[in-house]
């Protein structure tokens, strides 16, 4: 990202000492290529690091398996893994809706491994996590 210096604000403008336009509404008919690039691009922008080899769910699976055990601490035995994939992660039963739902509005799952130890799986960390802590609290106790 661009720094600017302000040279004078109200409350209706703003002058900048320089601009550059960073991108524009494309008139014409965009590629689901073209589209592709720009989501990556995007998303490279805003931090993220494109992995040219998650390019199938299995090496998708994988790297999602050792980003939970990274930021988690913990690793999965094979057996666990699967048993997480397929009770919670890509749970069968769920829709789109139902697992965009779980990363968004309750991302926090318990998770039991086979030696019976507990462990809150997080896919992301963010500062509502103590909310979000919170409202599954309220809800189990209704």
């Amino acid at each position: 990202m661009a720094t600017y210096k302000a040279i004078a604000e109200s409350k209706n403008f703003i002058v900048l000492d320089k601009y550059s336009k960073e991108w524009s509404v494309n008139e014409g008919y965009q590629s689901e290529n073209e589209l592709e690039r720009e989501l990556i691009q995007d998303l490279a922008n805003q931090g993220y690091e494109y992995l040219p080899s998650v390019s199938n769910p299995e090496s998708m699976l994988a790297n999602v398996r050792l980003q939970l055990a990274t930021l988690n601490n913990v690793a999965f035995s094979d057996g666990e893994w699967m048993r997480f994939v397929e009770s919670y992660l890509d749970k069968p039963s769920d829709t789109i809706v139902d697992k965009t739902r779980k990363i968004h509005d309750d991302y926090i799952h318990d998770f039991v491994f086979d030696d019976g130890r507990q462990k809150e799986y997080r896919p992301q960390q963010s500062s509502g996590d103590q909310a979000v802590r919170t409202n599954r609290q309220s809800r189990q106790s209704l």
